[in-house]
């Protein structure tokens, strides 16, 4: 049975409160998501298998309407992941469930993961796509069989005291992956054995983490405002990036491995270069325009497949598209009546997904500018 469902967005709220059609929307305030060669729309009825009949190709070829809300999860969404394919998405939050989204077949729902005893905190593909990681509030991190859709191994050290908040695995080598939580403690676990491989303790809550590209230095960053890079050989503080002045609630690596993408409560995205071998400043970048609230949720980062563009959430409703070479920001799309929480590019098309305090989450196409 599908919990969930998809809908063209029956509405969008601007600045006079006027209800629209995703259409009308997007022709009269979304300009930028059409392409100059295509000015037509096509929209699709949930309940009719007719659709109207395009002179020129969409923007993206095979998503059904330019816009699509899914429906199904009961409380605040906070994960969204594109599988690595770019077929299938992975939505999680409040709710303690996984729901799966075939994204080229109407965006059906198509499964349901349950095995967490509280909120789902972050959510990750292996690289292969074979894979499902968890971290959640029940001091947890599941791995899930993607494929027979079941949780294989629960992931719980004697360490864990508190929520697991961020888990990340790793891009290449052997199967690991590495965890945070908010008493501190970080832990990398070979998915081959029972017990965590390394255990790193500290005294200040983990919000997110992650791995270098070759898995050799793990990224570590926390309420201390700092993300610190641990060398996994010699068990030692490589080096810190500092630069914000709040807590750090996201980060993520670019796809070729050069930069770290941190989000902070301090209103800045900011960029550090954490090639091998870089003496002088490693903050290159900073990006504004996005919000954090009194909420203050773990908001999430990412990056489009070439590092041209980044994107973050935000607490005012709106996700945040930036070109990374100018700062600019180049889209800032509504759509959500609660914070954006979880954006990512589809690693293989032009299409954004967003997941919200609303309870949905919004699969929206975007412009041929080499996302």
């Amino acid at each position: 049975m599908d919990l969930g469902s998809a809908s063209i967005l029956p509405r969008f709220r601007n600045e006079g409160d006027k209800k629209f059609s995703s259409t009308q929307f997007i022709q009269s305030h979304v300009p930028h998501l059409l392409s100059e060669n295509n000015q037509q729309l096509m929209v699709v009825d949930n309940n009719n298998e007719s659709a109207m009949q395009e002179e020129n190709k969409p923007v993206t070829k095979k998503l059904f309407t330019p816009n699509v809300q899914l429906t199904g999860h009961v409380s605040e969404v906070l994960c969204v992941k594109f599988s690595p394919c770019g077929d299938y998405l992975a939505t999680a939050g409040f709710d303690k469930q996984i729901l799966l989204w075939d994204i080229y077949n109407n965006c059906k729902n198509f499964g349901v993961l349950k095995n967490h005893t509280n909120a789902i905190l972050d959510l990750h593909f292996s690289a292969d796509g074979q894979k499902l990681y968890s971290a959640s509030a029940d001091k947890s991190v599941n791995v899930w069989d993607f494929n027979q859709m079941k949780s294989i191994k629960k992931l719980k050290g004697q360490e864990n005291t508190s929520f697991v908040n961020t888990c990340h695995p790793a891009r290449r080598g052997p199967d690991m992956l590495v965890s945070g939580s908010d008493d501190g403690c970080v832990m990398l676990w070979d998915l081959r054995q029972k017990a965590p491989a390394q255990v790193i303790p500290s005294k200040i809550p983990v919000t997110s983490v992650s791995f270098n590209d070759t898995a050799d230095k793990i990224f570590i960053a926390g309420v201390d405002n700092d993300v610190k890079v641990l060398d996994l050989r010699k068990k030692i503080i490589d080096y810190v990036l500092f630069g914000h002045t709040d807590t750090i609630t996201g980060i993520s690596l670019s796809h070729d491995g050069s930069y770290l993408l941190t989000n902070s409560m301090d209103q800045t995205v900011r960029c550090f270069d954490v090639r091998p071998h870089v003496t002088n400043n490693r903050c290159v970048k900073i990006f504004q325009g996005n919000r954090h609230s009194h909420e203050r949720n773990l908001l999430r980062v990412s990056w489009n497949p070439d590092g041209d563009y980044c994107t973050a959430g935000s607490s005012d409703k709106f996700l945040y598209i930036w070109d990374t070479a100018t700062k600019q920001i180049v889209q800032r799309l509504g759509g959500h009546n609660g914070s954006v929480n979880d954006v990512q590019f589809s690693p293989t098309d032009n299409l954004i997904a967003s997941a919200s305090s609303d309870k949905t989450v919004i699969i929206g196409e975007l412009p041929q500018f080499k996302i």
